[in-house]
């Protein structure tokens, strides 16, 4: 890691300073070199840890590329290193799946209604497609999803 205090940091540090060194040089790393830093960090003995900042990373990551057309080379880089790991994996392929409703690109009713809730609730955070929002008001796997999506669907006609 490029810690402050070199290599020893993870002996000193406890897993608190560690979660916040990483974010910083997640935030700061260049694109060349994210993906060698990923993988150090998932390294980490603290394996919940280091998937959660890596989890935030991934969803602060995706939302930028989102429709942009590095997004796929990104996601697939990011899939690779993670493979191992079922959270990172099922993220990115939720990411994925906004990603494709985001730029039109064939998506299923099945694929939206066995996301989870956090796929759900970003997708009506975050897309416009009434498709998408008339399928969460109807069939989403929350209350809240449902309400939300009908809010969402209700707005867009006012």
């Amino acid at each position: 890691m490029n810690g402050l205090n070199g290599a020893d940091d993870r002996f000193t540090e406890d897993e608190h300073q560690r979660f916040a060194r990483y974010l910083r040089e997640l935030a700061a790393v260049r694109d060349e070199d994210e993906a060698d830093l990923v993988t150090r960090i998932l390294c980490d003995s603290d394996t919940t840890m280091a998937q959660s900042a890596i989890v935030r990373h991934l969803d602060r990551r995706a939302a930028l590329l989102l429709a942009d057309e590095g997004f796929t080379a990104w996601a697939r880089a990011m899939a690779e290193i993670s493979a191992e790991r079922e959270l990172l994996t099922r993220r990115l392929r939720e990411w994925t799946l906004l990603r494709s409703i985001t730029v039109g690109e064939p998506w299923s009713s099945e694929e939206v209604t066995t996301g989870s809730d956090w796929f759900q609730r970003k997708a009506v955070e975050a897309l416009s497609s009434p498709a998408v929002l008339t399928l969460l008001a109807e069939a989403g796997r929350t209350r809240r999803v449902r309400a939300d999506a009908s809010r969402r669907l209700r707005q867009r006609l006012t």
